[in-house]
């Protein structure tokens, strides 16, 4: 029997339940939807999370069509699931958890006695921890982004390799390998030994069908090349960027690109310009290296100095 909170499944079984968190403002209990999928024979586990920011969907559209494609016959191992990480953030539609103004994703490894987000982390840190492998989806928020994989312990890190390994099997195209802030699952859960990765799933206005698929793809990607499913995998070369440049705006107005996302800029390169709202280009701004147009804003209308778009540098192949 294998349990997450209240959700416990015997070898073949899947169940749901809930993951206690503490309460609500009204003394409530506040529980996050969880998911055991317990394989027929015994195998590594794999968690996966969504919704550690309470706007991004994508990963719990992943969830919501995962869960009814694996068969627990066809399984070897566990998979665990917690399907809304950010219960209150994603309760408003917000970003942060609103109950302590804090971002989930940089509270890890949390603290059963500290703040809501710090028990919400630590709850789910607790199951991570206790798995093989982590997947932690994400999104853009509601910027636009390429889809890419995020590797966020750092080049020396002693998990480094293992968790580049992990990204290159999901296979977006695109990593993002550079040392995460303090408090992401991502650059938490390797120090305990568990390699751990970002997935971010494009970037949408609710839920993106595309980014979804992506997304389901690259989970199953994960469970057959680890041995949870019969089967092989070859992933496709994917483009690396170790630095990531963040491009702010130069003056007030509206904001046209003149680059695609996932299209190579190379130093000099136009990026966007400003115009008023008459059309008369105000201000412009250029790549100040080589790299991969990797996001921007969706809104057109920006104030100066504000983020419009980013870029990821120093690129290989791997």
């Amino acid at each position: 029997m294998t349990s997450l909170g209240s959700a416990s499944a015997a070898p073949g079984e899947i169940d749901t339940g809930r993951l206690s968190v503490g309460e609500t403002r009204d003394g409530s209990p506040l529980g996050l939807p969880v998911c055991v999928v317990n394989g027929a024979t015994e195998g590594d586990t794999l968690y996966i999370q969504a919704a550690s920011d309470g706007d991004e969907l994508n990963g719990v559209g992943v969830v919501r069509s995962l869960v009814p494609r694996l068969d627990p016959d066809d399984l070897a191992g566990t998979v665990l699931l917690v399907g809304i990480v950010n219960l209150h953030a994603y309760q408003v539609a917000e970003h942060r958890n609103p109950i302590d103004d804090t971002k989930l994703n940089r509270a890890f490894p949390g603290d059963e006695h500290g703040s809501s987000s710090e028990r919400i982390a630590a709850a789910a840190f607790d199951a991570a921890t206790g798995a093989d492998l982590v997947l932690d989806l994400h999104q853009g928020s509601t910027s636009r982004m390429i889809h890419e994989t995020r590797v966020r312990c750092g080049p020396r890190h002693h998990l480094h390799s293992e968790c580049l390994d992990l990204a290159k099997t999901f296979d977006c195209g695109h990593v993002l390998d550079q040392k995460g802030p303090d408090g992401q699952l991502a650059r938490a859960a390797p120090d305990e030994g568990v390699p751990t990765i970002d997935p971010e799933l494009g970037g949408a206005v609710g839920l993106d069908p595309e980014s979804v698929a992506i997304g389901v793809e690259g989970v199953f990607n994960v469970l057959t090349a680890y041995g949870f499913l019969d089967g092989s995998v070859d992933p496709d070369d994917q483009v690396r960027a170790t630095g990531f440049e963040q491009y702010g705006a130069p003056a007030g107005g509206l904001v046209d690109f003149e680059a695609e996302l996932g299209e190579r800029v190379e130093q000099g390169d136009r990026l966007f310009h400003v115009t008023d709202a008459f059309g008369s280009v105000k201000a412009e701004s250029t790549a100040d290296a080589e790299g991969v147009f990797w996001r921007t804003r969706r809104l057109p209308q920006v104030a100066t100095g504000e983020y419009v778009c980013s870029v990821g540098t120093d690129i290989d192949r791997f």
